[in-house]
C-alpha cells in the first residue's frame, strides 16, 4: 500500500470539502503528541476516543429534561447527545464541511452534565465560588479527568467545539460553530416531543405564529429548521461569507419557540415539580464531602493537592448519574433498618 488509508481521507476532503472546511491535515494537533495512525484522521480518532469514554456512557443515566420519567421513550443525556450528532452530521454533509470533526464534538459537547441536567448545573454553580458551566467541565472532562487523570487527549479544534456550543464566544471553525444549532435543533423539538408524551403539551398548544413558520409537529419542524440553516448558509457560502445562519423568519420562530419552552416546560411546568428535591440531594451530597474529601473515590482525591476540595468535589458530583446521586445520597442521610 503507497499510502495509508488516513492520508486518502485527507486526499477526500481536499477535493469534496467546501472552501470554507476546516481540514484534519490543517489541525493544530493535541495538548501531547501521539503517533500518527494510517487508518482514521484525527478527527476520527477523536470520534473513537469520545465513544470508548466512561463519561459517555454515563450520559445514558443522566437527565435530560425530565427527571426519572416513568416511560422507556423519554430522552436522556445519552439519546439527546446522538440526535444533537445526527442533525449535526447531516447538515455538515449537505453543506460539505468536515462531517468528522462536527460529529466528535456533538458526540462530547455534554460529556460534563450533570446529574438532574439543568438543575444540578445551577446547584454546582451556586456553590462553587469560581461558578460551574457544563461546557467548562465537559472540557475539564475530556482533557484531565478521563482516563485515570490522563484525559482523552482531544486536538484543539475538538476542544474548542465543546467549549463553545453554548454562550457567546463562537468557536474557531465553523464545524464548531454548527454544533450550537445542532444542539438547539435537538433540545427544542425533542423536549417538545416529550412533555407532549408527558401531558404538558400538546400539539395545539404550540403559539400557532410559530407552527405556521415552522410546521405543526415534530418531523416538520426540525425538517423546517434544518433546510433553513441548509439553505441560507449556502447562500451566505456562495456570496463568500464564511458564516452560518438561518432565514430569519426561521430564526425568530426557532427563538420564540424556544422561549416558550423556557415559560411553559422548562421552568413552570409540574414536571419540573422534584427539581427542588434533586437540588437538595446534590447541595447536601457537595457539602458532605467538602467536610469529608477523605470520603470521595481514591480517583478523584488524588487531585485534591493540585486542585482543592471545591473543584475535585464538583468533578465528583458533576460525573455522577442520576441514579448514582440518589443512591450515594441515600448511603450518606437515609438510616438503615435493622436486620433480624
Amino acid at each position: 500500500m503507497n499510502s495509508s488509508y488516513s492520508e486518502l481521507w485527507q486526499r477526500r476532503e481536499q477535493q469534496y470539502l467546501s472552501p470554507f472546511a476546516f481540514r484534519s491535515s490543517s489541525t493544530e494537533g493535541r495538548l501531547k503528541p501521539i503517533d500518527e495512525c494510517d487508518l482514521r484522521t484525527d478527527f476520527q480518532r477523536d470520534r473513537d476516543r469520545i465513544i470508548h469514554a466512561k463519561s459517555f456512557r454515563r450520559l445514558m443515566h443522566k437527565t435530560q429534561c425530565f427527571l426519572s420519567p416513568e416511560g422507556d421513550h423519554y430522552r436522556t443525556r445519552l439519546t439527546h447527545t446522538l440526535e444533537v450528532s445526527q442533525i449535526g452530521r447531516s447538515v455538515a454533509r449537505l453543506l460539505c464541511l468536515n462531517e468528522d470533526l462536527v460529529e466528535a464534538a456533538c458526540l462530547g459537547h455534554d460529556l460534563g452534565h450533570t446529574p438532574f441536567g439543568h438543575a444540578g448545573e445551577r446547584v454546582l454553580n451556586s456553590l462553587c465560588s469560581g461558578g460551574f458551566s457544563h461546557n467548562e467541565q465537559s472540557v475539564r472532562t475530556v482533557t484531565l479527568l478521563e482516563r485515570d487523570g490522563q484525559g482523552l487527549n482531544l486536538t484543539v479544534e475538538v476542544i474548542d467545539a465543546i467549549l463553545c456550543h453554548t454562550g457567546p464566544v463562537s468557536a474557531k471553525t465553523l464545524e464548531g460553530r454548527l454544533i450550537k444549532y445542532a444542539d438547539r435543533i435537538a433540545y427544542i423539538n425533542h423536549d417538545i416531543d416529550d412533555a407532549i408524551r408527558a401531558g404538558i403539551l400538546t400539539d395545539n398548544m404550540i403559539p400557532e405564529k410559530y407552527s405556521r413558520v415552522l410546521g405543526e409537529n415534530h418531523s416538520k419542524r426540525i425538517d423546517t429548521m434544518v433546510k433553513s440553516l441548509v439553505s441560507a448558509t449556502s447562500k451566505n457560502f456562495s456570496r463568500g461569507i464564511a458564516a452560518l445562519s438561518m432565514d430569519e423568519d426561521v430564526e425568530e420562530a426557532t427563538l420564540g419557540l424556544r422561549e416558550f419552552m423556557f415559560e411553559n416546560v422548562y421552568i413552570n411546568s409540574k414536571a419540573k415539580k422534584e427539581e427542588g428535591k434533586a437540588c437538595e440531594v446534590l447541595a447536601r451530597i457537595y457539602e458532605y464531602f467538602y467536610k469529608n474529601p477523605e470520603r470521595m473515590p481514591e480517583d478523584n482525591k488524588k487531585f485534591l493537592d493540585e486542585f482543592g476540595t471545591e473543584r475535585v468535589v464538583a468533578d465528583y458530583i458533576a460525573g455522577m448519574t442520576d441514579r448514582y446521586a440518589l443512591e450515594t445520597y441515600n448511603e450518606l442521610f437515609i438510616p438503615k433498618m435493622w436486620g433480624r
